[in-house]
C-alpha cells in the first residue's frame, strides 16, 4: 500500500525534534547508565555519573516542553486501526509521557537521598530533591532502575509497532515523525 498521508498530517515540526532529540539523549543515558552500573568506584565513574545525572536533567527539562508542546497543538489524527490496537497505542504513550518524568525525578531523589547533590554541568547547583536518607536511598536506587528498564522496554514496544506500521501495513505512519520534508 502506498504512503497514505499527507504532510498537513505530519507531527509539527517542534514535535518531531523534540521527539527524535529525546530518543537519542534517552537511549544514550540508558546506555550510559548500564555500562556505569558495573564499573569499579573510580573518577571515571564519578565523571560518568554526573555526566549521566545531566542528561536525565536536560531529559526532565525537555519533557517538560514536550508535554507543554503536546497539550497545546493537537496531534495528527489517529489511524485507523482496531479499538484495542489503539487502546495499546494510547497505553505505551501515556506510560512513557510517565516514564519520562518518573525516572530522572526518582534519580534524582536517589541522588540526593544518597547524599550526592547535582551540579548541573558543574556549575549550576540544583536543589536535593529529598533530605539525605539511607535507607530511602536503598529504595530508590533499584526503582530508577526498574523504571529505566521499564522505559526501555516500552521504547522497543514502540519501535516495533512503528516498524510493523512501516514495513508490514506499508501505511506511511512514519512519515508523520520523520524528520525533514516528506513527499
Amino acid at each position: 500500500m502506498a504512503d497514505t498521508f499527507k504532510t498537513s498530517e505530519r507531527y509539527t515540526s517542534v514535535a518531531i525534534t523534540l521527539h527524535w532529540l529525546l530518543a537519542l539523549l534517552m537511549v544514550g543515558t540508558f546506555v550510559l547508565g548500564v555500562y556505569m552500573h558495573e564499573l569499579p568506584m573510580s573518577l571515571a565513574k564519578l565523571k560518568l555519573f554526573n555526566w549521566h545525572k545531566w542528561a536525565g536533567v536536560v531529559i526532565l527539562g525537555l519533557s517538560v516542553l514536550r508535554l507543554l508542546w503536546r497539550v497545546t497543538h493537537r496531534p495528527p489524527a489517529d489511524l485507523p486501526a482496531p479499538p484495542l490496537q489503539q487502546l495499546a497505542a494510547h497505553a505505551v504513550h501515556g506510560a512513557l509521557y510517565a516514564l519520562f518524568f518518573a525516572v530522572p525525578l526518582v534519580g534524582w531523589a536517589y541522588s540526593s537521598a544518597a547524599g550526592y547533590p547535582i551540579v548541573l554541568f558543574g556549575v549550576l547547583p540544583l536543589p536535593d530533591f529529598v533530605a539525605v536518607d539511607k535507607a530511602l536511598s536503598d529504595n530508590l536506587k533499584p526503582l530508577h532502575g526498574w523504571l529505566a528498564w521499564s522505559m526501555a522496554v516500552l521504547v522497543a514496544l514502540h519501535v516495533a509497532a512503528a516498524l510493523k506500521h512501516h514495513v508490514i501495513d506499508g501505511d506511511g505512519l512514519l512519515n508523520r515523525m520523520r524528520p525533514g520534508r516528506v513527499a
